[in-house]
């Protein structure tokens, strides 16, 4: 596929927008290296916000940097997002409420246009991937204790497989497979690359 365009031609946004519109969609990848353990314990809820910024022709994906001080991934690429709390009424509301709080994006900034599926990590979430499209000028006001940057990479970059990696690593006994996207010395890896290559997947169903 053309990673300047979806399937039939259409604009990579307009692509998505309908994909997701038609309701759920089949992913025929692993969805997480933590499937197999969701069936042995109940995983815990989480949310992120995966923003599609409207650029040009191809719009481009807000992405974060965790602060190198932090327990749980220090210093890794993600998207704004967290574990669901008592008083989230869904994960649509707790993946907006964590963006605003770590990035400072305003929920009515965000246009809302679907969900990926979830994703289960092998730290036992359970993530569900809330798709948004956010229209520049953006004013961004970073957490500073857990994000240490934001920044943007081309979706085409993502729709093009010659830039998707799959790797594998024993850990704690287990076999654990994860997806990589590098760009520009950013190592997007895990549970980030995971959620995109939903996204690219859904770019190349068929019907």
């Amino acid at each position: 596929m053309n990673p300047a365009s979806g399937p039939h031609g259409l604009p990579p946004l307009e692509q998505i927008r309908r994909r997701l519109a038609a309701g759920p969609h089949r992913d025929g990848g692993f969805n997480g290296d933590g499937r197999d353990l969701a069936r042995s314990r109940p995983p815990k809820p989480a949310a992120v916000l995966v923003p599609l910024v409207v650029r040009d022709e191809v719009p481009s994906v807000l992405l974060t940097r965790r602060t190198d001080h932090l327990h749980h991934h220090p210093g890794e690429i993600s998207f704004p997002g967290g574990r669901l709390e008592d008083d989230d009424p869904s994960p649509v509301h707790a993946a907006l409420r964590e963006t605003e709080e770590e990035i400072g994006l305003a929920r009515r900034h965000v246009e809302l246009i679907g969900a990926l599926p979830d994703y289960f990590t092998g730290t036992g979430f359970r993530v569900t991937p809330v798709v948004g499209v956010v229209h520049p000028p953006l004013e961004l006001t970073l957490d500073a204790f857990e994000v240490a940057e934001a920044f943007e990479v081309p979706l085409a970059h993502f729709l093009d497989p010659r830039n998707h990696q799959e790797h594998s690593i024993l850990h704690e006994g287990r076999m654990r497979r994860f997806h990589a996207m590098p760009w520009h010395g950013y190592f997007i890896w895990g549970a980030t690359a995971g959620i995109l290559m939903s996204l690219y997947r859904l770019l190349n169903e068929e019907g």
